[in-house]
């Protein structure tokens, strides 16, 4: 495991971060920044930061830097559009901030742009883009739900007693439902479409569900929810077909304070409030991956899978952002499935070849001193030439 420790500079502690997705599975990231901290008084910024896969780690410099207003407060939190081209950031003043990714590799600006929507919606604890990036839900401390319809801002949906204080959503992968959390350890489902509310998920007496997330493989429709049944952190997993509890996995040891599922859904993790992560493979919901203390002694505030790397970025406030590599079993990749098959097949007709060569000496027939194998033509009798063939056919007419 390779572990790249955040830079922590004068601008103040690490808030929470998050992988920007660009074009030919390049991968940023974007690490914001508070504005305070003790004895500085620099601004809150958001830096973005190249991804080398092979040192699995993030670059020495920014490519970018964009510097908060103080009007603006510091960043709270962070979602990336799926096309790699905007985020939202919302702030501890109030409302939430748009802006837009410009230029290449080489230089990179973070521009500032209008959301009319959310410019004075009051502090929100999360926020997530749907799957397909047609959607952006907000939650906020005030317990006000927002659906708006992507890019042009339409609002779906405005419920202001949706919880008493919303913790955590998410977007399913077929951007058909949105799945948000309390403080007061309730869930409920919401349709995207229409923001029409579809259920409460069922608890017991002592649970209290705190995050959630769906899965995105695209051939289990579940819902996972890391709950806290009294001094147990479980993970229970829910039908989204009958929203039906189906059963509770316990995977880590102290509570979770985020969660993440990887891009093709073959693993879910847990980043815990002692600064431990867990990582297990979905279909045995075994642990398959654990960094003890990776923040130590810090809650992780933030955690997310790389899009095509299996690569965890997490931030906390005390260590920063830090770049780990998981320790799980290494997948093929699409061209070493083409080169296996490609070998697959030369193999057979090789083997197809020898085995016609040696056909005779295989079955060990009977051959005569003087036998030979038959000569095959094309043209009639092996014995005659094509000429002579044609003569013969001549004078039987």
């Amino acid at each position: 495991m390779e572990i790249e420790e955040a830079r922590r500079g004068e601008s103040g502690h690490v808030v929470c971060g998050s992988w920007i997705r660009r074009p030919k599975k390049v991968n940023w990231a974007i690490i914001a920044r508070a504005s305070k901290r003790r004895g500085s008084s620099s601004p809150a910024l958001l830096n973005i930061f190249s991804f080398d896969p092979i040192t699995t780690s993030l670059s020495s410099s920014p490519l970018a830097i964009h510097e908060l207003k103080e009007s603006d407060g510091d960043p709270v939190a962070i979602s990336v559009h799926p096309g790699g081209d905007y985020f939202v950031c919302s702030t501890s003043k109030g409302g939430c901030k748009l802006f837009e990714i410009v230029g290449g590799a080489m230089c990179v600006t973070i521009l500032a742009k209008e959301l009319p929507p959310l410019q004075n919606a009051g502090l929100q604890k999360c926020m997530a883009f749907s799957f397909d990036g047609s959607k952006l839900a907000t939650g906020g401390v005030d317990g006000c739900l927002r659906i708006m319809e992507w890019p042009n801002l339409t609002v779906v949906l405005d419920e202001p007693k949706a919880h008493k204080s919303i913790r955590d959503m998410d977007f399913s992968l077929d951007s058909e439902f949105l799945a948000t959390t309390s403080t007061d350890g309730s869930a409920r489902i919401w349709k995207a479409e229409d923001g029409f509310p579809l259920s409460t998920l069922e608890r017991s007496g002592d649970e209290n569900i705190e995050l959630c997330r769906f899965s995105k493989d695209g051939t289990k429709p579940f819902l996972f929810c890391a709950a806290q049944r009294g001094d147990v952190p479980v993970v229970n997993v829910y039908d989204i077909s009958t929203w039906k509890k189906l059963g509770f996995k316990k995977l880590s040891r102290k509570s979770a304070s985020t969660m993440a599922v990887s891009l093709d859904g073959k693993y879910i993790a847990l980043g815990g409030k002692d600064g431990d992560i867990s990582v297990a493979e979905v279909k045995t919901m075994e642990i398959y991956h654990y960094s003890k203390r990776l923040h130590l002694g810090q809650t992780i505030a933030s955690l997310e899978f790389c899009p095509s790397e299996r690569v965890m970025l997490t931030t906390s406030s005390e260590w920063g952002e830090m770049v780990t590599k998981l320790t799980v079993p290494k997948e093929w990749k699409e061209w070493q499935i083409y080169a296996l098959l490609f070998c697959l097949f030369m193999a057979s007709v090789v083997l197809a070849y020898v085995f016609f060569e040696n056909s005779d000496s295989f079955w060990k027939l009977p051959m005569g001193k003087d036998q030979r194998r038959p000569k095959v033509s094309l043209f009639g009798d092996s014995s005659t030439t094509p000429a002579e063939d044609h003569n013969k056919w001549n004078l039987d007419l």
